[in-house]
């Protein structure tokens, strides 16, 4: 499904793949400061900087189907923080629509 082919953009560094995926009224909203991204303010070439920078560990899909993809990894960012990541997608015409993450430091 629309997880599969989020995880190999991601593996990939292929942001124009990863892009594709979003439907033209995607807003991702960020957990740490409430603060809302849409797909017009997202940079190519700083979505490539940061899906290269940043490594995400044992990825896996908790749950996917038509209307909504949960996720979980842990992922290690470039500032050496670690964290458990969970990300809800809702989907809307096939697409990923809205996306809220919840993060959890993980203590080194």
């Amino acid at each position: 499904m629309l997880y599969e082919k989020l995880r190999t953009a991601w593996e990939n560094c292929d942001v124009e793949s990863e892009m594709a995926l979003y439907h033209s009224d995607y807003e991702f909203k960020f957990h740490s400061t409430g603060d809302v991204m849409r797909k017009s303010d997202i940079n190519l070439d700083t979505r490539l900087a940061f899906m290269k920078a940043v490594k995400q560990n044992n990825p896996r899909c908790i749950y996917e189907n038509d209307d909504i993809i949960v996720a979980h990894n842990i992922t290690d960012f470039p500032n050496g923080t670690t964290d458990a990541v969970m990300m809800v997608h809702l989907k809307k015409d096939g697409l990923i629509w809205r996306t809220e993450t919840g993060s959890t430091p993980i203590p080194k």
